[in-house]
This record gives structure tokens, sequence and C-alpha cells, in this order.
């Protein structure tokens, strides 16, 4: 029973995995990008208050939005959608392929898979026969 073709199939999935947590995390930046801009592009709701108190045009300061803007919706899917792919990323992060990265984790991981080198037990040295005199007696 050969097991050599499950061996080739662990590489292509940690290749698959690191793709496709390369492209949530581009999708991430881009959504990112996109809902700076849109929120730079919106007027705010104090936007008309110098009109306001000048010309007396608008009845209240701060004028009440009773419709949403396409700006205001798009930015509200784009925050949904950044939601979600950090929380994928997230998920992914703590997912991280079990293959060694570097050098040095291979060798720490070669080096506790390794049997322990047997060798043949050192016989006892022998015990001095007097025990010497700690500090010479002066008399």
């Amino acid at each position: 029973m050969s097991f050599g073709r499950f061996a080739r199939l662990r590489p292509f999935a940690i290749e698959r995995f690191l793709m496709l947590r390369g492209f949530i995390l581009a999708v991430h930046v881009l959504l990112a990008l996109m809902i700076i801009g849109l929120v730079l592009l919106q007027r705010g709701k104090g936007a008309e208050a110098g009109a306001g108190f000048g010309s007396g045009a608008s009845g209240t300061v701060f004028g009440a939005r009773g419709t949403s803007t396409l700006f205001s919706k798009l930015t509200a899917v784009f925050a949904g959608l950044f939601f979600v792919t950090s929380l994928s990323l997230a998920y992914l992060g703590t997912r991280g392929g079990t293959a060694p990265t570097s050098v040095l984790e291979r060798a720490a991981q070669a080096a506790t898979t390794a049997p322990p080198a047997t060798t043949a037990p050192q016989p006892a040295a022998p015990a001095p026969a007097a025990p010497a005199p700690a500090a010479p007696v002066n008399k």
C-alpha cells in the first residue's frame, strides 16, 4: 500500500490555502479603499448649516434626511463585506499551515522527531579511597 499520493496532495492543499488567504486579503484592502473613497465623497449632514443661518432657506439647521443616497447605501454594503472579510481572515489566520515555514522551524521539528541516540552505559568512576583533608591543621 503506497501513501505517496497523499504526500503529493498536502503541498497543493497548503498552496490553495495560501492563495485563498491572499485573495481574501486583496478583497479586504480594496473594500477598505472603496469605503474611504465613498466616505470622502459624501456630503456631511452639517454641510447646509452655513446656508441655513445666512439665508433662512432651510427650516432646520441639520435638515432631516428621509432618503438615503446611493453613496450611503454603497458604504453600508462595503462595510458589511469588510466585516465579513475581517472575520474570515481572522479565522484563516488561526488555522495557519501545519508545515514549518522557516529553516529554524524545520530544524526544531527534526530535532523533536529524531530518535534519541542510544549509547552504551559508562561504568561508574571508582570512589576515592580516603577523603583528602579540607584544610591543613596548624598546631
